[in-house]
């Protein structure tokens, strides 16, 4: 069985993340996609609200290739991929910047373990420019994000952002 592992912040999640799942799902048998608390980004959201927002718009997906499910993980992506038994790492790539990061953290990880291959999934030119932070900060300046994110996520960034005025 193929396992793939999408790791993310996920805050919030944005139809760009929800396409590359979909996309994703067609190339293993089962998907992780994986919560990263991820402090340093200071997220707006729980690690709870985002497995919660992540969970809900992937039950509302229509199309799923494989099974999906999501966690919340808390440790070295690389042992996490292993104690998840992950033949792949999957990764979304919008823009020349992400893929310096991204190179990086691929030849890392391959040093750690070799036998989890990390693939790399371009971002439609629909999603290029959305990003979780320009929507959370487009958002709070009264922007309407909702071409770029789920009718669910909508309504709790609004209900967040009024929490925090």
């Amino acid at each position: 069985m193929r396992i793939g592992i999408y790791p993310g912040t996920f805050d919030p999640v944005t139809k760009g993340h929800l396409h590359i799942i979909e996309r994703a799902s067609k190339l293993v048998d089962h998907l992780i996609v994986s919560v990263a608390p991820n402090t340093r980004k200071a997220p707006m959201f729980s690690q709870d609200e985002r497995l919660e927002m992540v969970s809900r718009d992937i039950d509302n997906m229509r199309d799923k290739h494989c099974e999906i499910s999501v966690e919340g993980f808390d440790e070295l992506l690389i042992h996490y991929a292993r104690k998840k038994k992950a033949t792949c790492i999957v990764r979304g790539l919008r823009a020349v910047s992400d893929f310096e990061y991204e190179f990086q953290m691929t030849g890392m990880n391959a040093k750690l373990d070799d036998n989890i291959e990390t693939v790399f999934l371009m971002a439609s030119d629909k999603w290029q420019f959305v990003s979780s932070s320009f929507i959370k900060e487009i958002s709070a300046l009264g922007g309407d994000m909702s071409d770029f994110i789920t009718p669910n996520v909508k309504s709790r960034l609004e209900e967040k952002i009024k929490q925090n005025m």
